[in-house]
């Protein structure tokens, strides 16, 4: 994977450093899934994170991330749902940590939000 990656990488850069609007470029499989999935997030107006594999954010950080207050993060760290260590008095969030808390909350969230449109077809309160 790391060798096509480079490969990748490399004629991308490649196809950068020629002038125009437009790129021409032959990438693997790989490489163009991974890029689609950027443009994607971009399209719906989500930003973009890339961190190493062992980044630590603060609660606030971790907060924007997953798109609550900080003080339901707080309970998500005290439910033991989201993993983190202390610097001193200070929490710190591992982004892998938050990953496999969203990835394991989208099935729950997609049950309950089938379970809400189902109440509100049987009340009539849709078109």
């Amino acid at each position: 994977m790391v060798k096509t990656l480079d490969r990748d990488a490399e004629a991308l850069h490649r196809a950068l450093a020629v002038a125009g609007d437009e790129v021409r470029v032959s990438l693997s499989r790989e490489t163009a899934e991974l890029v689609a999935r950027v443009v994607d997030a971009r399209v719906r107006g989500q930003q973009v994170l890339l961190t190493r594999g062992n980044a630590e954010v603060t609660p606030n950080e971790a907060a924007v991330l997953l798109g609550m207050s900080r003080p339901q993060v707080r309970k998500l760290l005290d439910q033991g749902l989201l993993e983190f260590r202390k610097v001193g008095a200070h929490h710190r969030i591992r982004v892998e940590s938050i990953e496999a808390f969203l990835g394991a909350e989208r099935p729950r969230r997609r049950a309950a939000l089938a379970d809400l449109a189902h109440v509100q077809n049987e009340l009539g309160l849709t078109e």
